[in-house]
C-alpha cells in the first residue's frame, strides 16, 4: 500500500511540473522566411493580395487537391475573405485581408478551426531590391496551453517554416514566369 501511494505521489508531482514547463513556455510565437522575386514589388503584390492567385503558389493547396475552398468580399485587396476546408494536412479555417499597401505589404487575419483552434496575423512585406523584391512572410500569434505543449516537441518555426519557403519559392517562380 505505501508503494502505491508512493507511485501516485510521484505521478502527481512529475504531472505538476510538467505542467509548469509548459505554462512557462513563451507565450508569444513569430515564423519568418524571405525570399528574392526578379520582378518589381508592383508585379508580386497581386499574386498575394488576390486570394485567387494562391493556388498557383500556396504550400497548402497541393496537399489536398480536393479541398473545398470559398473567396468572398472584393475581388482583392482589404476585405476579401478565404475559407477552406481540406483533409488533416490543410484543416479547416479562413483569412481576410485586413490591409493592403499595392507594392508594399498584405496583411491577413488568419482563423484555423479545424484540427485546432487558433488566430495569428501574416503579412508579406514586398521591399525594392537591387534584382526585384525582397519578399517576407511572417505569421505570429499566441500560444494557448495545448500549443505550448506541443511546443515542447516541436516549435512553431520547425512546424511552419518549411511551407513558409516552399511557399515562397512557388510564389517566385509563378511571379517570374509570368503567370
Amino acid at each position: 500500500m505505501k508503494k502505491a501511494v508512493l507511485i501516485i505521489g510521484v505521478i502527481i508531482v512529475l504531472l505538476a511540473a510538467l505542467m509548469a514547463v509548459i505554462a512557462i513556455q513563451p507565450e508569444d510565437y513569430s515564423v519568418t522566411r524571405s525570399t528574392q522575386v526578379a520582378a518589381s514589388p508592383q508585379d508580386v503584390h497581386p499574386h498575394i493580395n488576390d486570394f485567387r492567385k494562391w493556388e498557383a503558389w500556396s504550400p497548402w493547396a497541393k496537399l489536398d487537391p480536393e479541398m473545398n475552398t470559398t473567396i468572398t468580399g472584393p475581388a482583392s485587396g482589404v476585405g476579401a475573405h478565404y475559407e477552406w476546408q481540406g483533409n488533416n494536412d490543410v484543416g479547416k479555417g479562413n483569412m481576410t485581408i485586413i490591409e493592403s499597401r499595392p507594392g508594399e505589404n498584405v496583411k491577413i487575419d488568419l482563423q484555423f478551426t479545424e484540427p485546432f483552434t487558433a488566430a495569428s496575423i501574416t503579412e508579406f512585406n514586398l521591399q525594392p531590391a537591387d534584382d526585384g523584391t525582397n519578399v517576407t512572410w511572417t505569421t505570429s500569434g499566441k500560444n494557448g496551453f495545448l500549443a505550448k505543449a506541443m511546443c515542447l516537441v516541436i516549435d512553431m518555426d520547425t512546424m511552419m517554416g518549411p511551407d513558409f519557403e516552399r511557399g515562397l519559392n512557388q510564389l517566385k517562380s509563378t511571379v517570374e514566369s509570368g503567370q
